[in-house]
């Protein structure tokens, strides 16, 4: 008799979902890290209170029918002469700190992502331009980031705030105006290497228009690393208006922000009100820390070389 042959089956696991979705293979590396995970959560937090400010707070602190001068200087915890509690306080005016720091929060963030995202298409139409024609064009182009960068961003935005003026719109200018040269720099490096690969080859070979290859192929591949430089430059906005308005060259008193928060209450500190200065700093504080936290784990996931 023949023995029958025993025939194993072996079953092919499909693959993982992950695998093949390479926004779920980002974020799954993304959250592997417990602090990034903790810091998103709170700036995603902190966008959500600051778009939602005027449905939060309990008064508009800049409204002067609805703040009184009886309320100045209170602790955190103690009732107002109408009853209501202040649980971080009250300024000079009697404003409610915590209402007023949801408020600047609010422009705090408005004036951080409007200028980085300005900063970002100006430098990035320059880099790439820099980097696809090159030349005269190129040289030029690099020697005036070069210079720029060789001042302080500061001092640069001090420099114009002091000819135009205080105002939101003036300070986003400075911001823009200050802060170009980081993604000029980033996208330009980036396009040079990306130029010298095949696939750009066959655009030229296939006669493409220039701006098709520029746009539609050579952008797209110098997208991770200005998201990086994007966020990175949000949190340094953020910074350095607070910083002008604490100097008293950014924001009005009518348009406050967190930095106008610390300056109205820096007169204070050494009587004991500590409050007025030191909730919006912690704010800030909290705002710059977790953008950063943030943006260094984006940085290790979308180059994975950096990963320890």
């Amino acid at each position: 008799m023949r023995r029958a042959k025993t025939v194993t089956k072996f079953k092919i696991k499909p693959q993982s979902n992950i695998d093949g979705h390479p926004f779920r293979l980002l974020t799954s590396n993304f959250l592997e890290s417990k602090t990034a995970t903790i810091a998103t959560v709170i700036m995603f937090g902190i966008l959500l209170i600051a778009f939602f400010a005027p449905l939060i707070s309990s008064q508009n602190p800049y409204d002067l029918a609805q703040i009184t001068i009886l309320d100045g200087t209170l602790a955190p915890g103690l009732k107002g002469h109408q009853g209501t509690t202040y649980w971080l306080g009250t300024d000079d005016q009697g404003r409610d700190m915590l209402s007023a720091i949801l408020y600047g929060l609010r422009i705090s963030l408005a004036i951080g992502l409007s200028s980085g995202f300005l900063a970002l298409i100006f430098g990035t139409a320059i880099g790439l331009l820099a980097a696809y024609y090159g030349g005269k064009l190129d040289v030029l182009v690099m020697r005036i980031v070069d210079l720029q960068l060789s001042f302080p961003a500061l001092l640069i935005a001090l420099v114009l705030l002091a000819i135009l003026g205080r105002g939101i719109d003036k300070v986003i200018f400075a911001l823009v105006i200050s802060q170009w040269a980081y993604f000029a720099r980033t996208v330009r490096g980036t396009a040079l290497v990306e130029k010298k690969k095949e696939y750009i080859e066959a655009a030229n070979c296939l006669a493409l228009s220039t701006k098709r290859i520029m746009f539609r192929h050579l952008l797209p591949n110098c997208m991770p690393p200005l998201i990086v430089i994007g966020a990175v430059n949000v949190a340094n906005a953020i910074a350095l208006e607070a910083t002008l308005s604490f100097l008293g060259v950014g924001l009005p008193i009518t348009e406050p922000s967190l930095g106008l928060l610390i300056s109205n209450g820096y007169e204070y500190m050494l009587s004991g009100q500590y409050w007025i200065s030191v909730f919006p700093g912690i704010a800030l504080l909290v705002t710059v820390a977790s953008i950063n936290i943030f943006t260094e784990r984006l940085r290790e996931v979308l180059n994975p070389r950096l990963e320890k």
